[in-house]
């Protein structure tokens, strides 16, 4: 099967693994299982079809599924192995390190990147993004001015981030602030080989970062959850939106309006 052998574009999303429910699970697993819906509603309401990726025995996706695809979108879920940026893999902020995780959506971002295919990268996504290309996390941030992570019994906190005129999350939203929701306790710390910045928090967080290169595929992770409920709905479906634009002007398929 090609990218153009479904009346849909095909939008690949790697599965979360880790299971909420299991006696003794951190609660952040089960609220990062509920989000995935979210992602996958908003891939059908843009117009797409969602493929789920699983592993085989080995960690990876199917190659025949991948190759289905015409763009891809990498969710958040737990932390990324620090034992992949060469930090502390005992650190006891860390939460659902699971490095089958690790590896499905390794194998997706890599298949993105290698094949041209559009991808957006939703928190871990995008932090997984950063480490592929060499960059670094923040571990556990250290407090600022800024609420990132939301005190419990709160789901998300909303702060604004600043969008880098000219850069391709500035064009998916059309200004140069919005309204976020943010829930994470890691952040990019240096910035992957071939990646810049494209937006940042007041305090200077790494919100969106981006290929330099502008002749590569449409790429872009953001830190914060576009697919939450709030701060408003005007703000969810637009890099969505953008995501299968690109997949329309690359692969050739006819998106429904």
């Amino acid at each position: 099967m090609s990218v153009t052998d479904h009346p849909e574009p095909l939008i690949g999303i790697p599965v979360r693994l880790s299971d909420g429910d299991a006696p003794g699970a951190d609660v952040r697993i089960g609220e990062a299982n509920a989000i995935f819906e979210e992602v996958v509603g908003l891939i059908r309401a843009a117009g797409a079809q969602p493929v789920l990726l699983e592993p085989d025995a080995d960690g990876n996706p199917s190659a025949e599924q991948l190759a289905a695809c015409a763009g891809f979108v990498v969710p958040g879920g737990g932390d990324v192995d620090p034992a992949r940026y060469g930090a502390d893999a005992n650190h006891p902020s860390l939460y659902d390190v699971n490095p089958v995780q690790d590896r499905l959506d390794e194998a997706v971002l890599r298949y993105a990147l290698d094949h041209r295919r559009p991808m957006l990268g939703i928190c871990r996504g995008m932090q997984l993004l950063n480490v592929l290309r060499g960059g670094t996390l923040h571990v556990d941030m250290a407090p600022t001015g800024v609420t990132h992570n939301p005190p419990a019994g709160v789901e998300w906190a909303t702060h604004e981030v600043a969008l880098t005129a000219g850069t391709a999350v500035a064009e998916a939203f059309g200004r140069e602030r919005i309204d976020v929701a943010s829930g994470h306790h890691q952040a990019v710390d240096r910035v992957g080989e071939g990646l810049r910045v494209s937006a940042r928090a007041d305090d200077g967080c790494v919100e969106a970062i981006e290929p330099v290169d502008p002749e590569a595929a449409w790429t872009v992770g953001v830190q914060w959850h576009p697919e939450a409920l709030e701060p408003v709905d005007e703000l969810r479906l637009p890099l969505f939106r953008a995501l299968l634009s690109q997949v329309e002007t690359r692969h050739g398929v006819e998106l429904r309006s």
